[in-house]
């Protein structure tokens, strides 16, 4: 029987209908979700690789040490209560995520603010989208996203704003491509040439950090051509002057704006015409335009435009911030924030009181808490004691996680509740809470466009997992706080929840009023529905009246100043650090990484820069490459490419300690925020890149994960396989330190075939297990290593043959050579040169080429690489590159 339920990935809230066999799971998008109508992207169409039980943390643990609920519950309120006691309530913290559901969320901010009495609970959606959160809450009253998907159908032009949609929201990317057959038009507005900005009508590569230049420029624009809706900025609008004297302080030609932002006049000029022509405009702004210490400055230019040209409110018109994770908008409402009490209400007297009165608590939270960076800074100094950390890695995550990680190590008590028995972050906790993962948790999400879907259970809970509501109100009332933290199911924590957003409401945009009463059926039952929600159902589109949530009414245009980075690059490090996403992981990979498929397109951390800053400083294509900056190094594997700009490099934030220790890009990020909103400049930090320059290379492939011993000075990283894990290494040293990775690669007891060539440098072995094949370890100095995808297929053999291991012993696959050009199509393992192959044969589009290979025919994630394949044989250089 299929289970209706939502994705756990991105911001796009996708519906799925799953059919459980006891941990097995079958798959598909849910053709009457609203959000997806039946598409999924590879993350999501991969769900059912992600749900066994291997690597689940499964039952309580203090140390090292498995213990009941009882106690571990004990321990946790034993240990938060003293620290309270003897220090306050600010010197305790929580730190949730985006990955919990609303009713998680609602409880956890319920006893933190309510209850223990400080604003100390944020979410690593600070990491995402705070900035949006404050330009919104400045423009609007409140932190309300004006549109809804409808709009990316009927706009007739789309401007992505830092949003790599193509990777980034797949299906929201596969709607507007089917708007655009009937004409739509794209503008992306982005320093790399991202799939986004190659399958675009116009493409501005601007220079870091000149966002809030370009929009101002393009409002000026707007003034100049008399594009301005006067009338509506009368009736609904106020600090219109404001902004315009602020555009005056600074030369607005389209010159001197393309000239600071770094971009072609003629393509500035075509954009502010394009977006002057076109009444019908949604602007996408996501992560490219949060993360920086001028977010909230992008986000109110942005505003300001569709502000000033009446572009909001409207069908196909509106500013539209685009979230990252499944649940960012269920912890924005309910207070998951710091700087937010609960249901869109700030810490002011009556919001204080009327919340108080609400929650019947102890003490009410006097003002906003620690935001995400600088919690983590007040755990370094010792004023956070103790730490709840749910459902999310900030040692990997956070900037300066080099800092984070020390922080921890150093804090007297910190608990961690997740999934997972390893991250990065649970090697520091002392208490150890296992959670229910995503096909076991029950509950509410809301996406992007306000709109509530419900996540229902697949699987029964397993070993001693438990719903986060349940171990927070377990927790609360250990700590004495029963009376308020009695529920039963997660129906009787909505329904709080939903009576709190219509408690004395006069004219908060945030109401669920009618739901305040919903039965456990109807509860079970509940169809995906837009906030607010009145007796006549969802609402799709908010301000279509002009009426904002302000005290007149009004909304506001903010101005706003165009500044440089928040720290200017330097002959000591010459180059822009650019951190993001790749198409097909997830965070910190503790879920994708369970499906080998979505390891194959981005199989381990690379650096992407420009051949012309990469020729002068030795570095080739394929080549172990450091990243510097003030704050740390990495090591990754250097991709040239002209998508990106020149003095800009770029790398990808999953790779873990598990994965690749070396790798990781967030050590590497200053810790610099914005002030208002608190959200990290992840998209520029001054750096330096160098060539690694290895003295050795080799691979190892295992049935299980290895770990290289301590005291080895390696790079190495973890590529998981269908069965088996493959790890690639490099070193500088010499034959002693790779004798030392040879010992402890080594089997004690089996079969061994061995090809060693000294005077070459050349290793090779194999170990038998009977007939089977248990690890494979190959070493040169200076010669080729063969591919590793025909060796690992060898371990899913039962029995290995004489031919199977004489190619072994030679290091190449026997009878025709493997296929090793890179996956371009995660779904179906469609390399690039069968897609080449199909090209040369004909199909001259993407949809053929689906037709020939399936490659882009399922969720379409992979479908402007295969249009760039495409253009480059046909000799188009800008799409080929």
């Amino acid at each position: 029987m299929s289970v209706r339920t939502a994705c756990p990935y991105c911001g796009v809230g996708c519906g799925v209908s799953a059919a459980a066999d006891g941990r097995a799971l079958e798959v598909r998008g849910d053709p009457e979700h609203p959000a997806n109508l039946g598409r999924l992207c590879s993350k999501g169409t991969a769900l059912g690789k992600t749900v066994s039980l291997e690597g689940r943390l499964l039952h309580p643990m203090i140390g090292n040490r498995r213990v009941s609920w009882s106690e571990a519950t004990q321990r946790v309120a034993g240990r938060f209560a003293e620290t309270i006691a003897r220090h306050g309530p600010d010197s305790v913290a929580f730190y949730v995520s985006g990955q919990i559901l609303t009713e998680d969320y609602y409880a956890a901010n319920k006893l933190m603010k309510g209850f223990i009495g400080s604003g100390n609970i944020d979410t690593n959606s600070r990491l995402c989208m705070a900035s949006a959160v404050i330009a919104h809450k400045l423009a609007f009253g409140a932190d309300l996203v004006p549109g809804c998907y409808e709009d990316l159908d009927l706009a007739d032009l789309v401007v992505f704003s830092g949003h790599n949609a193509a990777w980034t929201h797949p299906v929201l990317f596969r709607r507007m491509e089917a708007a655009r057959a009937r004409g739509q038009r794209h503008v992306v507005i982005d320093p790399r040439r991202t799939d986004t900005a190659e399958a675009a009508d116009l493409h501005l590569p601007l220079a870091p950090q000149t966002d809030v230049r370009l929009w101002n420029g393009l409002l000026a624009d707007l003034m100049r051509r008399g594009a301005v809706d006067r009338a509506y900025v009368a009736a609904h609008v106020s600090g219109f002057a404001d902004v315009e004297a602020e555009l005056a302080q600074a030369d607005q030609s389209p010159s001197a704006i393309a000239a600071d932002c770094g971009v072609a006049l003629a393509d500035l000029e075509a954009f502010f015409r394009l977006f002057a022509e076109t009444p019908k405009t949604v602007s996408l702004f996501s992560m490219g335009a949060n993360q920086s210490v001028q977010g909230v400055a992008k986000g109110s230019a942005i505003l300001n435009v569709h502000l000033a040209t009446g572009r909001i409110g409207k069908p196909g018109a509106c500013p539209f911030s685009i979230t990252g994770q499944p649940n960012a908008m269920g912890g924005r409402e309910t207070g998951g924030m710091a700087t937010t009490l609960a249901g869109h209400m700030d810490f002011d007297d009556a919001a204080r009181a009327r919340v108080g009165r609400f929650w019947g608590g102890p003490r009410i939270a006097a003002g906003p808490g620690l935001k995400a960076v600088d919690m983590f800074d007040a755990v370094a100094d010792g004023r956070v004691k103790a730490i709840w950390i749910m459902a999310t890695n900030p040692v990997v995550s956070l900037p300066d996680a080099g800092r984070v990680r020390a922080a921890l190590a150093a804090c007297p008590f910190v608990v961690v509740s997740d999934c997972v028995a390893e991250t990065d972050t649970l090697q520091f906790a002392h208490v150890k809470l296992p959670a229910l993962a995503w096909g076991e948790k029950d509950g509410t999400v809301t996406n992007s466009e306000r709109r509530i879907t419900r996540q229902r259970r697949l699987f029964d809970p397993p070993g001693e997992a438990r719903a986060d509501w349940r171990i927070v109100a377990d927790v609360a009332t250990a700590m004495g706080f029963g009376d308020g933290f009695g529920w039963r199911s997660p129906a009787q924590v909505f329904r709080e929840w939903a009576r709190l957003t219509a408690y004395e409401n006069t004219s908060r945009v945030l109401n669920l009023g009618p739901m305040a009463t919903i039965s456990p059926e109807a509860y079970d039952a509940l169809e995906p529905v837009q906030w607010p929600v009145t007796t006549a159902g969802g609402t799709a589109r908010l301000f279509e009246d002009g009426q904002f949530q302000t005290p007149d009414g009004r909304a506001r245009m903010v101005p706003v100043a165009a500044r440089g980075p928040a720290e200017a690059t330097s002959p000591a490090f010459p180059l822009s650090l650019n951190t993001g996403r790749v198409r097909d992981h997830w965070h910190t990979m503790t879920r994708t990484a369970l499906a080998p498929e979505l390891c194959r397109h981005a199989p381990e951390p690379y650096v992407e820069l420009h051949p012309a800053d990469a020729g002068p400083l030795g570095i080739g294509e394929g080549a172990l490459t450091r990243v510097q900056t003030a704050h740390g190094e990495a090591i990754a594997v250097a991709r040239l490419t002209d998508r990106q700009r020149r003095g800009s490099v770029f790398m990808p934030m999953h790779w873990t300690e598990v994965f690749a220790p070396s790798g990781r890009a967030n050590p590497l990020v200053a810790p610099r925020i914005d002030s208002r909103s608190g959200q990290p400049e992840f998209k520029h930090t001054p750096a330096r890149v160098r060539a690694y320059r290895e003295t050795w290379r080799g691979f190892f492939l295992a049935r299980d994960a290895w770990r290289a011993p301590a005291g080895l000075d390696l790079v190495w990283r973890r590529i998981p396989h269908a069965a088996c894990q493959l790890h690639e290494f490099a070193g500088r040293g010499d034959a002693r330190e790779r004798a030392a990775v040879q010992k402890a690669l080594t089997r004690k007891t089996g079969d061994v075939l061995r090809f060693d060539d000294p005077a070459a440098g050349s290793l090779r072995e194999a170990w038998m297990d009977g007939d089977r094949l248990d690890r494979v370890i190959f070493f040169t100095t200076a010669g080729a290593l063969p591919p590793r995808d025909w060796l690992a297929d060898l371990f899913a053999a039962e029995a290995l043959t004489a031919a199977d291991r004489t190619a072994l012993l030679i290091g190449r696959q026997p009878g025709q050579a493997l296929d090793a050009s890179p996956i371009v199509c995660a779904c179906r393992g469609v390399r690039s040169q069968r897609i080449e192959t199909a090209i040369v044969g004909g199909c001259a589009t993407v949809d053929a080429i689906g037709e020939a290979t399936g490659a882009g025919a399922n969720c379409g994630s992979c479908r402007p690489e295969i249009a760039r394949l495409i253009a480059a044989s046909k000799g188009d250089v800008r799409h080929a590159a």
